[in-house]
């Protein structure tokens, strides 16, 4: 449910892409304490809405409403430091220009996303260029936060430390993002947008599936009474919700099976012995890793990438590769396929192995070529897929294309359609062990569950290094957690499984460490009690009242403001009850704050 009347609102909206409408007669409001997700197909309009929301894309008609006085602040997909300058600079100009953010509000936010306020930003890679536009949000302190794939090239460290922040922000908050247990967490609201329609659940993303395959059924009845058909172009919404749903209950039933099978054999590492290969299969034992290491020279000293580190990999397992940006994860791929020399240690792997890897900067496409030569540039009509012949336009199908894009040139397909495209020529490839470095960087939520099915059918063993936790827990019977020094921890499961795991382990040492604290000598001189001083406690016992009060008055605000006819009637008096409304909310906020530290002092004082 709303939280209160809206801060920033969409009546009638209407936008159109050339000569294709996006939305029409679309409303949407935002209230503070809202934290949206907005989901929908790619190519959709999702962005575009933003950008209107944002007030960077005029309407081609309708109005959006932004309460006097409100701030939005606007994080793109791709953020421009054309300008260049130093990051602290940008950071402290904010999104939407204006003044300068005090230098140490930057100072903090550049230290908690580990960020380097002299460097220039033209230097910045892709994960950093994204945190340093994060930090630029963060530190405008805004009413409305406006976020498009917030998580794209963060590591999980970075990602959980911005869900807490935003966990935190009291304004309203609306997301695009392609990271399922991101939006999971995080939010209590969803909008969907659907051939045009916006459709909206006061719940998290997690009810998305349930609620979008009601609405699909209903759709269908109702079309299947009028005697007509969905369209085709909603093939993926069918397959995507219903279908894959009703698969995922026999595939989670597998996974579990494996994973069961990968924590026994953990167990036992000291018995495997390397087996031969039956035909177009490796052998039983994969990769055999016995005391790794490797490190490479920095100005501190040596950086440990590797110590001590052993694994066993059989045919069928799916590894996850996890750990924070440059702590290591694509050197210790190259180590394992045998393209990197370990400083230390022994490296085996299998008879038979066809390894097929997938780097993070991916491959190139000709633009000019047609989806169809791409797949077959050699010519022809057929390709070998998994040791059997497919038509080219049968196979364009299982990625979603359809029949007429065969002919159509690379520079016509969206962002999206290419990864689809770059997928189908991969998976065509001939391999029995797939390694897959930040597969899912820059991929829209429907081909990352159309990679996902891919994966699921993968006869061969299956290495991935991501960031994206929903992905690994979908799909991988065990973990490799990098953690820094050198030091590494495998856990069989997914990555909700490591987390447990970690957590058992930080809750042991802590009361190890509890119980090896030397005990302070026994003081028995008798202390005088310790209190808050009489004015501070004078202020504490009349802070609830303050607070009661404020809050009425902030609720009989609201009230007067979620009439709609009060702007139209009295412009001016909705200016001054929204003035009053801001400051009212401030006191109350300021109010609550001191009471929460008065009374924290209290019981530390009475402790």
């Amino acid at each position: 449910m709303a939280a209160g009347p809206p801060v920033v609102a969409l009546n009638g909206a209407r936008l159109r892409f050339g000569e294709r409408p996006l939305f029409n007669n679309l409303s949407l409001t935002l209230s503070k304490g809202e934290r949206a997700c907005l989901v929908g197909r790619n190519g959709t309009g999702k962005s575009s809405l933003l950008k209107v929301i944002a007030g960077l894309q005029d309407l081609d008609g309708g109005e959006r409403f932004l309460q006097p006085g409100t701030k939005v602040a606007y994080l793109p997909q791709d953020p421009d430091f054309s300008a260049g300058g130093t990051l602290a600079d940008y950071v402290a100009l904010g999104p939407a220009g204006g003044t300068a953010a005090p230098r140490h509000a930057v100072d903090a936010a550049l230290r908690r996303l580990d960020l380097d306020g002299a460097r220039q930003v033209t230097e910045l890679s892709g994960g950093e260029g994204r945190r340093a536009a994060l930090a630029r949000c963060l530190v405008s302190d805004p009413e409305v936060l406006l976020l498009d794939e917030p998580t794209n090239h963060l590591d999980l460290p970075t990602i959980e430390w911005l869900e807490g922040e935003l966990r935190r922000f009291r304004g309203a908050l609306l997301v695009i993002s392609h990271d399922r247990a991101f939006l999971n967490e995080l939010t209590n609201t969803t909008l969907w947008l659907d051939r045009g329609r916006l459709q909206r659940l006061d719940r998290s993303f997690a009810a998305f599936d349930d609620w979008a395959e009601t609405l699909r059924r209903q759709e269908a009845e109702a079309q299947h009474k009028l005697g007509r058909q969905i369209v085709r172009e909603e093939r993926w919404l069918q397959r995507g919700v219903t279908a894959r749903r009703k698969r995922n209950q026999g595939r989670l039933t597998r996974l579990q099976d494996l994973r069961r099978e990968r924590a026994e054999w953990l167990g036992q590492l000291g018995t495997a012995k390397l087996a031969s290969a039956s035909s177009g299969r490796s052998g039983t034992l994969v990769i055999e890793a016995e005391g790794l290491s490797k490190s490479f020279a920095s100005e501190g000293g040596a950086l440990a990438i590797l110590k001590d580190f052993s694994t066993r990999i059989r045919r069928g397992d799916r590894l996850g590769i996890i750990g924070p940006n440059g702590i290591g994860k694509s050197t210790l791929v190259k180590i394992l396929m045998g393209e990197l020399a370990p400083d230390s240690g022994r490296l085996r792997l299998g008879a038979n192995v066809e390894p097929l890897y997938f780097d993070q900067r991916r491959e190139s496409l000709d633009p000019e070529t047609t989806l169809w030569r791409s797949l077959v540039p050699d010519g022809g009509d057929t390709l070998l897929v998994r040791g059997r012949q497919r038509h080219v336009v049968s196979y364009l199908k299982d990625f979603l294309f359809e029949e007429g894009q065969a002919r159509q040139p690379v520079k016509a397909l969206s962002g999206g359609e290419k990864a689809r495209l770059l997928l189908a020529r991969l998976f065509a490839r001939p391999s029995n062990l797939l390694v897959l470095d930040e597969p899912t960087n820059d991929l829209d939520m429907e081909t990352l569950d159309l990679l996902q099915e891919v994966l699921d059918d993968y006869e061969g063993t299956l290495i991935l290094v991501s960031h994206d936790r929903d992905f690994l827990d979908r799909l991988v019977t065990g973990v490799i957690a990098m953690e820094g020094g050198g030091h590494t921890l495998e856990v069989p499961g997914g990555y909700s499984d490591y987390r447990r795991h970690h957590r058992q382990i930080t809750q042991t040492g802590r009361q190890e460490a509890k119980r090896a604290r030397p005990k302070p000598a026994n003081d028995s001189r008798p202390r005088s009690p310790r209190k808050l001083s009489y004015k501070d406690q004078r202020e504490l016992d009349g802070l609830p009242e303050q607070i009661e009060t404020l809050t009425a008055e902030v609720s009989d605000l609201e009230d007067r403001l979620a009439d709609p006819e009060l702007f139209g009637r009295d412009p001016e008096g909705f200016a001054r009850v929204s003035d009053t409304l801001a400051q009212k909310r401030g006191a109350l906020a300021a109010a609550e704050e001191r009471w929460l530290e008065l009374e924290s002092a209290r019981e530390a004082l009475a402790e």
